[in-house]
């Protein structure tokens, strides 16, 4: 059994997360929060490495042959919302709240996982290697960030990613794919009626879109959801357009990688279509994996989740927790409350006491 958390962890990590609100930290200008994140853990005594604005550190007790749990988070920030009352910048307490930008998405559970980290750092029995990292760019799911230290970090197992979820385990999460459409058709003057109309082509590939089902569900996730959100075609009245793009919304569900949606996709539309990226997949933690086992035996609510996190770009077993609420990330007067860190903690604490490969 694990010993009951520190709370004097706990006010160390708290305090850490008053400076990392004092500070900010825009993605891609994460630079002093991570300077903050590294003299911190190396104040505990850690060796700690970075890679832009990447910082992560291994078990002081790192048992090579063992399987690897990463813990995870970013301190990376969206821009304040204008409707703030208060300092976006400027930590406050009010009674058990702490206010400020980045404090529920996602320094809350990014101190928690970290004072999870320390208090587990003196123990050397862990039936695993514990790796925690505190990543940049996530809320642009940048190149800059997890993806671009996986490679060094090596093999993991699982990892544990630390976002607001009220302390639900987000077992799955939906993949993002942004297409682009192009209709092609052959200019000509509108009162000959000469000429293809792309735009026409391009309508009919929408009600296509419309309409189309995708044949694998998800009990977690439901299904592929497929959004058109801009259309644009023509230069004047009175040509026919030879052109016409459209941009589309894609959320998959665990049953498909991003690659099979577009090859379905484009299966059932005249227009040439061309993903931005296939980066961001969706994940399902199988129901028979470890990570699985010990979020069920804390007895956590499992959900599968509608919004994007670095869960996407990790190729391996995740699961998604932490303290927080994702209803109050990128709000106006964001905040965390004190007993949910703490809660945090300890949820954490037992979901890795009930970890076994």
């Amino acid at each position: 059994m694990f010993l009951p958390i520190s709370l004097s962890i706990v006010s160390d990590c708290i305090q850490l997360l008053e400076q990392l609100i004092a500070t900010p930290s825009l993605s891609r200008q994460e630079d002093a929060t991570a300077d903050l994140i590294a003299d911190f853990l190396r104040a505990q005594g850690l060796h700690v490495n970075r890679a832009g604005n990447n910082v992560w550190a291994r078990h002081p007790h790192w048992q090579e042959g063992l399987p690897v749990v990463l813990l995870n988070s970013h301190h990376d920030t969206v821009k304040p919302a204008a409707s703030w009352q208060r300092d976006p910048h400027q930590p406050t307490w009010e009674g058990d709240q702490l206010f400020g930008l980045g404090s529920n998405d996602a320094g809350g559970p990014l101190v928690s996982l970290i004072a999870t980290f320390l208090s587990l750092k003196d123990r050397q029995d862990l039936p695993y290697n514990l790796l925690m990292a505190a990543t940049a760019e996530e809320e642009i799911s940048g190149a800059g960030g997890i993806a671009s230290i996986l490679p060094t970090l090596g093999p993991i197992a699982c990892g544990i990613v630390g976002e607001p979820t009220m302390l639900d385990a987000a077992t799955a999460e939906r993949g993002l794919i942004v297409v682009d459409g192009e209709a092609q058709g052959v200019s000509g003057h509108a009162a000959r009626e000469e000429g293809t109309n792309a735009l026409y082509i391009a309508l009919e590939d929408v009600d296509r879109l419309r309409s189309f089902q995708f044949p694998k569900q998800s009990d977690l996730l439901g299904p592929v959801k497929v959004s058109v959100t801009q259309i644009e075609a023509g230069t004047q009245h009175n040509v026919v357009p030879d052109r016409c793009r459209f941009v589309m919304d894609v959320r998959v569900n665990e049953q498909y990688s991003n690659k099979e949606v577009v090859d379905q996709l484009q299966a059932i539309c005249q227009s040439e279509l061309k993903p931005r990226s296939l980066r961001l997949q969706s994940s399902g933690l199988p129901q028979d994996h470890p990570l699985m086992k010990a979020v069920e035996a804390c007895e956590l609510n499992t959900y599968g989740s509608p919004t994007l996190s670095d869960q996407a770009l990790m190729p391996f077993p995740t699961v998604k927790i932490g303290p927080g609420d994702s209803a109050r990330s990128h709000t106006a007067d964001e905040y965390i409350r004190r007993t949910e860190i703490e809660a945090g903690v300890a949820t954490y604490i037992r979901v890795l006491e009930n970890l076994y490969f």
